[in-house]
C-alpha cells in the first residue's frame, strides 16, 4: 500500500502567547509490524481535549480563517504551558474507525477491515497510525460513532466506583452530573447498587437524571441546596466526591455537608468529626480559583484525579476487567449522546468553537473527519 495522505488538526503555542490551531496535510507511511492504519470516522471532543486544543486562550476574539484559528493565550496560561512552546501538538485523545491497512504482525493482520476504537491521541485526523495492541475491536454491528467514546468517560466513571471501593467508602457524590459521564455513572451505580448523590446546576438537569432513574439529584442553583445536599448525604452515607468543576466553592460545600451529617448526633470536638471525607477534583469546568474554607474538620482529603495514573496503579488485570465491561455495555450502560457532528473544517469555525468550548453539560460534539 502506498503512503496515505490526509488532514490532521494541530495546536501550537508560541512563547509570545500566540496560539495557532490549524489543519495541515500529513503523510503516513505504510504500516509495519504491529502498526495498523485507521480511517478515523468519529472522535469526541472531551474537556481534556479542549485543554490542549485551546486551554484558556481568548477564542471569542480570535482570528478565524479557513482551516486555521489564531488566538491569544493569557500571560499566565502561556507561562504555565512553557513545556509546549513551539511544539505542533496533535489533538483528540480517543476515537474510532476502520482499519484499512496493517503491518505483518498477526495481531495487526487480525484487525484488517475491523471497526476499532483506541486512545492514542491525535485522533482529530482523517487517518491515524497506531499500535494494534492499543485497539479495541467493536462488536459486529457497533458503529464507529457508538464506539468513539469508549475510553475516557466509561473508564473514568468505572474508576470512580473502583476508587471508592479501594479506599473503603460506600457511597459517591458527583458534580456536573447530567453530563455523558455523569449519566454513565448513574447507570453503573444502579447496576452495582452503589448509593450516588448527583449535583447539577438547573431544574432541567434534575429532570434529565430523574428520567434515567437517578434517586438523589440536588440542584446547586436552588435556595435549599445546602439542606437538600445534607439530606441526600444522610440518606446515602456518601463520603467520597468526584468534582468536575474545579473552581469555586463547591468542594468546600460538599465536604461541609458531609461534616454536618457526621456531626448530627455527635458531641462537640474542636477537631471536627472522625468521619473520613474525600474529594477528588478531576475537571476544570469552572476556571476560577478553588475556594476552600476549612469548616469540615480535619479528617478530610482533597486530591486531583487523573484516569491514566489510576489505571496504571490498579494493574493490567483490573484494567482489562473494566475494559471488558465497557465492551459489553458500549451501546447501553456506556452509550454517549452528541449535540452536533462536525467535520475537521467545521470544527474550526467560530460558531462551532464558541459552542463546544463553552463546555455546557450534555452538549458534547463529535468530530467526523471523513
Amino acid at each position: 500500500m502506498p503512503e496515505t495522505r490526509g488532514l490532521q488538526l494541530l495546536s501550537t503555542l508560541e512563547e509570545s502567547g500566540t496560539l495557532t490551531v490549524e489543519l495541515v496535510e500529513q503523510t503516513l507511511p505504510e504500516p509495519t509490524g504491529h502498526e495498523v492504519l485507521i480511517r478515523v470516522e468519529a472522535a469526541p471532543i472531551n474537556p481534556s481535549d479542549l485543554g490542549l486544543l485551546f486551554g484558556p486562550a481568548d477564542v471569542a476574539n480570535a482570528d478565524y480563517s479557513p482551516r486555521k484559528i489564531v488566538a491569544k493565550m493569557p500571560e499566565g496560561g502561556t507561562r504555565a504551558m512553557k513545556a509546549r512552546w513551539g511544539m505542533a501538538m496533535p489533538v483528540g485523545n480517543e476515537g474510532a474507525g476502520t482499519v484499512i491497512a496493517a503491518g505483518d504482525a498477526p495481531e495487526a493482520q487480525a484487525l484488517l477491515g475491523k471497526v476499532v476504537t483506541c486512545i492514542p491521541g491525535g485522533m482529530y485526523a482523517q487517518y491515524r497510525l497506531v499500535d494494534a495492541r492499543e485497539c479495541m475491536v467493536l462488536a459486529e454491528g457497533t458503529s464507529a460513532e457508538q464506539g468513539a467514546s469508549a475510553f475516557v468517560n466509561p473508564l473514568t466513571a468505572l474508576s470512580f466506583v473502583e476508587c471508592m471501593k479501594r479506599e473503603g467508602h460506600t457511597g459517591l457524590v458527583h458534580t456536573a452530573a447530567a453530563s455523558n459521564l455523569g449519566q454513565m455513572l448513574v447507570r453503573i451505580c444502579q447496576e452495582d447498587n452503589v448509593p450516588l448523590v448527583n449535583i447539577v446546576r438547573s431544574p432541567a438537569q434534575v429532570a434529565i437524571l430523574k428520567e434515567i432513574g437517578a434517586e438523589h439529584v440536588v440542584d446547586s442553583s436552588a435556595p435549599t441546596f445546602h439542606d437538600d445536599l445534607a439530606a441526600a448525604l444522610s440518606a446515602t452515607g456518601a463520603t467520597m466526591a468526584f468534582d468536575a468543576t474545579g473552581g469555586g466553592k463547591l468542594v468546600t460545600q460538599i465536604l461541609s455537608a458531609m461534616e454536618r451529617v457526621a456531626n448530627a448526633n455527635a458531641g462537640y470536638s474542636r477537631y471536627g468529626s472522625n468521619s473520613p471525607k474525600q474529594a477528588y477534583i478531576y475537571g476544570l469546568l469552572d476556571l476560577s480559583p478553588t475556594v476552600l474554607q476549612l469548616n469540615f474538620g480535619f479528617s478530610f482529603g482533597i486530591n486531583g484525579f487523573l484516569l491514566m495514573p489510576f489505571l496504571q496503579k490498579i494493574g493490567e488485570h483490573n484494567v482489562e476487567r473494566l475494559r471488558q465491561r465497557v465492551r459489553d455495555g458500549i451501546t447501553t450502560t456506556f452509550a454517549s449522546k452528541y449535540k452536533a457532528r462536525v467535520d475537521l473544517e467545521q470544527a474550526l469555525t467560530r460558531e462551532a468553537v464558541l459552542d463546544y468550548n463553552a463546555r455546557r453539560t450534555g452538549e458534547k460534539y463529535l468530530v467526523v473527519p471523513n
